[in-house]
């Protein structure tokens, strides 16, 4: 019956390779840390957390012109509620409903 030999691992050594070419970072190389996430708190906050079910086409209207489409989302809505303001005197609440009624029959 013949022993069977095993493979011989190599040595481990202990002694680190000292590469002037490369030296190993210090603190003082390193500096202080810094730690940035995000853009941090606004210094006053303009804009309110909501949620707002919109239309799948329009959306991906918006998004399909790349991003910052929530910012051309708000753009148009202020638009919206500029002209609505300044560009025509204000319909009572009745007229309107009958109007947008009138418009959804002739459809």
């Amino acid at each position: 019956m013949k022993l069977a030999t095993t493979v011989k691992l190599p040595k481990k050594t202990s002694a680190k390779v000292n590469d002037p070419d490369n030296p190993a970072w210090t603190e003082d190389m390193l500096g202080a840390p810094k730690l940035k996430r995000g853009r941090g708190p606004q210094a006053t906050p303009t804009k309110v957390l909501t949620s707002v079910r919109l239309d799948a086409d329009i959306l991906e209207f918006f998004k399909s012109q790349g991003a910052g489409y929530q910012s051309r989302i708000n753009a148009a809505l202020r638009a919206e509620v500029e002209r609505n303001l300044t560009g025509r005197p204000r319909a009572t609440t009745r007229k309107r409903v009958a109007a947008r009624l009138d418009f959804d029959v002739r459809r």
